[in-house]
């Protein structure tokens, strides 16, 4: 590869391909599950990956969350059980906040539970009526005294009914603002979300008059987009990694199906067209995992100032992955439909990633904005 990973992030690429291979045996029956499959979260617990999502002076691995050594752990889990990769994911996503925003006491009770995924954790952005349209949100925070009250419904929300606290986004007066909400506060109910194509732990979670110390806001009143900004700046880019994940394995599925199954008496492989699929598919796996691991490297100095690139990255990975699996599948012919197969799971799972943490459409908009203001730059230089 052209892109050199250093030592310590080929140290945790290693050890994240050790926990992926502890569920291999049953990543097919968890990845069916729109609950918390316990074996898989036992040997999540049983590692040690989680601690990359937190600050080493609450039990993390680092100073400060690394971007590339969780992408390149998202690569490893993802490849084997997008459920695995799902919990290891959200400990960063729901707790990013904490980290950045919350007080010492905040940081102190959650932060070292997430490190080892005795807690689950969870962000509460989505409502029924705002999905990429966040300002759209009608969950409200209205100040009383030093107490604040939380009233709204959030929809799709993932670990909705499994995390310990949700970090929830709400409109105070006319601005936004995060709150951290334990699970067991009065007024937090579930109902489970309906049934997605790749099944995921999600909860429509509803606030009836949830009321909470003022202090239980993560940061000042109004810093919520602020925050949840500095979250994507770290954990968009590690989509890209899962997407690259679910690629190479469903292109190991198709390589060994062309490469042993025999028509027209040669080897798939050797037919022009089937060759064709194989090889587009595998430059656009390692195109765009270049790509992803140039802009985590970069982000590691400086997250909130790549969300562009990062977004580059999410929206290229992503729409990547649903073409190199479709043409997987294609190599593979009727055994690319069975159901409950490896290549099916894969083909299912590619295609929410285009939508979760920032719909491609949306994405284009920025990046359009942000490749006209490069293109200005370059012309004032000159």
């Amino acid at each position: 590869m052209a892109f050199e990973l250093g030592p310590d992030i080929l140290a945790i690429q290693q050890e994240a391909r050790a926990v992926a291979r502890q569920v291999e045996g049953f990543a097919a029956e968890a990845d069916e599950c729109s609950h918390v499959h316990q074996p898989t979260l036992d040997v999540l617990r049983s590692s040690d990956l989680c601690s990359l999502m937190v600050p080493a002076a609450y039990g993390g691995r680092h100073e400060r969350v690394d971007p590339l050594a969780v992408c390149v752990a998202r690569e490893a889990l993802m490849r084997a059980s997008s459920h695995l990769d799902s919990l290891f994911a959200l400990q960063g996503i729901g707790s990013y906040a904490i980290a950045v925003a919350g007080t010492d006491e905040q940081r102190e009770e959650w932060l070292p539970k997430v490190a080892n995924a005795e807690v689950l954790a969870a962000l509460a952005l989505t409502e029924p009526v705002a999905g990429s349209d966040l300002r759209g949100i009608e969950t409200t925070l209205m100040a009383n005294g030093d107490e604040v009250e939380l009233n709204g419904t959030k929809s799709f929300i993932s670990n909705g009914g499994a995390a310990g606290f949700y970090t929830t986004m709400a409109k105070e007066e006319d601005r936004f603002s995060l709150v951290l909400v334990p699970a067991d506060a009065p007024g937090v109910s579930i109902e489970p979300s309906p049934e997605i194509i790749a099944p995921h732990v999600l909860g429509e979670v509803t606030f009836d008059r949830v009321r909470l110390p003022a202090s239980a806001r993560l940061g000042e009143p109004g810093a919520g987009f602020r925050h949840v900004l500095a979250t994507l700046s770290v954990f968009r880019i590690s989509v890209a990694g899962a997407a690259i994940g679910l690629m190479d394995g469903a292109l190991t599925c198709a390589a060994n199906h062309a490469a042993t199954r025999e028509q027209f008496g040669r080897p798939l492989v050797r037919l022009g067209p089937v060759a064709g699929l194989l090889a587009d598919s595998w430059a656009e796996l390692e195109s765009t995992r270049l790509l992803a691991y140039a802009t985590a490297e970069a982000a590691r100095e400086d997250p909130s100032a790549h969300l562009d690139r990062s977004s580059l990255a999410k929206l290229a990975a992503t729409e990547a992955a649903s073409r190199v699996v479709d043409r997987c599948v294609q190599v593979m012919g009727r055994w690319g439909l069975i159901r409950g197969s490896d290549i099916e799971r894969y083909y299912r799972q590619a295609r929410p990633m285009r939508i979760y943490e920032g719909a491609s459409e949306v994405l284009r908009l920025g990046i359009a904005t942000r490749l006209c203001d490069e293109v200005a730059d370059r012309a004032d230089e000159e």
